[in-house]
């Protein structure tokens, strides 16, 4: 990463010098198939023409460009010498003049880190298979390009492929004359632009709409996908939750969709969920589903779609200045994407998952001690690289659906109609944003913004609630902390709930009102006099960004009933706050584990259970004593393979219930189950084994002895396809040997020879919470060459290993000890580098209060 990094201020210096008129990028990508020319990485001629304004004439700037060689570089018609003027990701140019056209010429490198061009070779078929991601800045390992988003530019591109492929692009594109040429873009940034190559399977459909003026607008549609996945493609199932996208966003933002045609391709060995590339969104391809899957599968499949497809507006036609306002495009999306999804498609129930699910990661960012506002402070691209998080997404989304209910939905969208009409190809800052939704509600914006926006931390809301003689309420008051270290008290609009049983045992809401809270202690005057809760649910309905808690009466019914609450919203909500008092260290870890066993058989909404099982596992992992785990693993497993037995057969219930007693499954008897169940001697009525399943069964007998080196072997020469692969090397290196985790290591720290997605299926087999002895010899190992990880690979693998090889697992004070140690002595170490170290050092921090918490209550 080298000399790769853009601060702001030179973007900001860069924008005020220049204007940019168009490029033309002309690629040859025919070396991507046949063997390798020469030593080094396999390279494609890449050539840029670059028209643009400068308007200081005699100034000088950069081009940015990442790239093996530069073979020509020319400036105005004069030629310059690439020695003299590129550093390997810079190409300087001197006195320019008023209208400028620069052509570089250069030999750019095929990626296997899913940065820039990525080729993947599909081990079933030998096909090869290119596509672009660049965001937030690999656009410059592709072609010459002025990388920041504030620089916007229409776009030609010309691409020459081997014979039989396809190309697209951002515009339509034909083939003439062996050159596929596309249709100029829109002024876009550089980041969203796109290519994907090769061989893919396509499927089209066409969108069509008559808009407010009588006209008609006409939207090619396109989805692809690698060969080998077409037989499990469904294809009509992404185009109808496109289309119901499509009708949604139209309706309510009353611009047209601005970009022609409508791909989607479904891509290999992706680093990200997808890509808003304007025309040519890119998903990674396990939204390809090969095995059997519960709704919530397709339910976040929907919901990523429509994220991508909200980028359109925001983020593709307004874009953000720098990425200090990320969120400007990325909260909206998130928001936007549960918004439309839960009014426009059969996934009517998305805001529990946005709840339950999209919640947790933005509690758990928000309470590290890399925590930002939600307008962030990005010095430059590797802190850019890094925001991509639960704040700028979850949180911005929460903060959003909270705008909502502060201003109203009418004032809201009428906003975003007029700031996509005022701001339309252009860039923004939250101002812009700001200016509109007070136009629209009337309402002063300024300490809104200071509040949500502007400051970190998470806000915890408890009832405090006083009865009078005859157990009615006298006073309902709403108490607000905040974390010493982010100590501000924000504004919420709430709804507070109250909840009793009915005669038939269920737990009901009978009493609700909405409230502004603000300050340290709001009464709820409208509940003065109701009868007396069993349950007080503050921020009912998820209207604001919240910890939840609950008085003393309210968690004991909970321990006792939770599995009454018949509202599915009201349970996710409890089940959250009941995690977060866990990972708060407030409740117990084991009593925790006690409520998933005794009320999760009884969970009706599939994604909320799904959550649930990962939290128990999380919890077992993590939170509890070390000396309850084994006896806390074997409950889990067997209130697992309990539910599994009674569940209905075929029944999505029963294959979640099938995944989580394979990932908690330990003794001898659940072994031997998962061996029968995989050779076929075993039966489960309804349970249909499939692959997916197979290697599911296959990691955990892997990680613990029992599926050796031949078996693994064996099952990849039965699924000898890229998804075998990747489960193979995961299970290859879950395996538990000294020698089997020694050369897991070394693969991915001193071996830059494998893809992005087998360095992630790597670590994932390397960490293993039954293998603590094991990997314990590593963490002293990772402190010492995590710095040079760091300097030497791409940031993308960069943040996979010292994220996930961090030493987790070894949850003891003296490895805390050592994340401080190195802390204190890398002071100077890259910002980003220290950011990820620090977060998981708090996450180990947490995990040992949790654990002491487990223990206080054992004892």
């Amino acid at each position: 990463m080298p000399g790769e990094n853009l601060s702001r201020d030179e973007a900001r210096e860069r924008a005020g010098l220049l204007s940019v008129e168009g490029y033309d990028v002309a690629l040859d990508l025919r070396s991507a198939v046949g063997a390798a020319g020469g030593e080094g990485p396999r390279t494609f001629r890449s050539v840029t023409t670059v028209r643009f304004r400068a308007d200081d004439p005699g100034a000088s700037t950069f081009v940015d460009l990442v790239a093996p060689s530069v073979t020509a570089v020319s400036l105005n018609g004069e030629d310059l010498d690439p020695a003299a003027v590129f550093d390997g990701s810079r190409v300087h140019l001197e006195n320019l003049a008023e209208d400028n056209e620069l052509v570089v010429d250069a030999q750019c490198a095929y990626s296997r880190t899913g940065e820039g061009m990525h080729r993947f070779v599909d081990p079933e078929d030998g096909e090869v298979y290119l596509y672009t991601q660049y965001e937030p800045a690999d656009a410059r390992r592709v072609f010459a390009t002025f990388e920041q988003p504030d620089l916007k530019a229409p776009y030609r591109f010309s691409v020459r492929a081997p014979e039989g492929w396809t190309v697209w692009s951002n515009g339509a594109g034909e083939l003439i004359d062996g050159v596929w040429q596309f249709a100029e873009t829109k002024p876009i940034s550089t980041y969203i632009t796109a290519v994907v190559a090769g061989p893919y399977h396509y499927v089209t459909d066409t969108y069509e709409r008559v808009l407010a003026d009588g006209s008609k607008l006409v939207v090619p549609l396109g989805a692809m996908c690698r060969k080998g996945l077409a037989p499990y493609f469904d294809a009509d199932d992404v185009f109808l939750v496109t289309k119901q996208g499509l009708d949604f966003f139209h309706e309510h933002f009353d611009y047209p969709y601005p970009f022609g045609k409508y791909d989607q391709a479904f891509v290999p060995e992706y680093n990200l969920g997808a890509m808003e590339n304007p025309g040519m969104v890119t998903f990674r391809e396990e939204f390809i589903f090969r095995g059997k899957v519960t709704q919530a599968s397709y339910e976040r499949r929907a919901n990523v779609i429509l994220h991508e497809m909200a980028h359109m507006w925001f983020g593709d036609l307004v874009t953000m200045r720098w990425w200090d306002d990320l969120w400007l495009k990325e909260s909206f999306a998130d928001f936007m994407g549960s918004f439309s999804m839960v009014e426009a498609t059969r996934f009517t129930d998305g805001w529990i998952t946005f709840a339950n699910n999209r919640k947790a990661w933005a509690y758990r960012a928000d309470q590290l001690p890399s925590t930002h506002p939600v307008t962030a402070d990005i010095r430059d691209l590797e802190d850019a690289k890094l925001n991509f998080d639960g704040i700028t997404y979850a949180k911005g989304a929460s903060v959003l659906k909270q705008l909502v209910a502060y201003v109203g939905r009418d004032a809201f969208l009428e906003g975003a109609r007029r700031y996509f009409k005022r701001h339309a190809y252009g860039n923004t800052r939250l101002g812009d944003l700001l200016s509109v939704l007070e136009e629209t509600s009337g309402r002063d914006m300024t300490s809104w913004s200071r509040s949500w926006l502007q400051t970190a931390g998470v806000n915890s809301l408890t009832p405090q609630t006083v009865l009078n003689a005859e157990g009615r309420i006298t006073e309902l008051a709403v108490l607000q902390e905040a974390a010493e270290s982010h100590p501000e008290l924000r504004p919420h609009r709430v709804a507070v709930g109250l909840y009793r049983r009915t005669a038939e045992g269920a737990l009901e809401r009978y009493a609700r009102a909405e409230v502004d809270v603000d300050g340290p202690r709001t009464v709820v005057g409208e509940l003065a006099g109701a009868e007396a809760p069993e349950l007080v649910l503050v921020n009912d309905d998820d209207l604001t960004y919240c910890k939840i808690r609950f008085d003393e009466t309210s968690l004991a019914t909970l321990r006792e009933r939770l599995g009454d609450l018949t509202d599915p919203l009201a349970r996710a909500l409890c089940w959250s706050a009941l995690w977060n008092l866990t990972r708060d260290a407030l409740m117990p870890a084991r009593d925790f584990v006690d409520l998933v066993l005794r009320f999760a058989g009884r969970e009706s909404d599939i994604g909320v259970l799904q959550m649930l099982h990962a939290w128990a596992r999380s919890a077992l992992a993590h939170y509890a004593a070390p000396q309850w785990r084994e006896e806390g693993g074997r409950l889990l497993a067997e209130g697992a393979l309990r539910e599994l037995r009674i569940a209905g057969p075929g029944s999505q219930h029963q294959l979640t219930w099938a995944r989580f007693f394979t990932s908690v499954a330990s003794g001898p008897a659940d072994l031997q189950l998962l061996e029968g169940l995989l050779a076929g001697t075993a039966k489960i009525d309804g349970l249909e084994v499939d692959q997916e399943l197979r290697w599911a069964f296959l990691d955990t007998l892997a990680a613990y002895g029992v599926a050796d080196e031949a078996v693994l072997g064996a099952e990849l020469a039965r699924d000898d396809t890229a998804s075998g692969k990747r489960h193979q090397v995961r299970c290859l290196a879950a395996r538990p040997s000294a020698a089997v985790k020694a050369q897991a290591w070394a693969q991915v720290v001193e071996s830059d020879a494998l893809s992005n997605a087998l360095v992630e299926a790597v670590i994932s087999g390397f960490q293993q919470p039954s293998q603590r002895e094991l990997t314990a010899p590593y963490a002293q190992k990772y402190f010492a060459v995590i710095e040079r990880v760091w300097q030497e690979r791409s940031i993308q693998i960069g943040m996979d290993v010292v994220r996930g090889l961090f030493p987790a697992l070894q949850d003891s004070p003296q490895t805390l000890a050592q994340a401080d140690a190195w802390l204190a002595a890398h002071d100077g170490a890259a910002p980003a580098l220290r950011r990820l170290v620090l977060e998981a050092r708090d996450d180990l921090a947490r995990a040992l209060r949790g654990q002491a918490c487990d223990a206080a209550a054992a004892a």
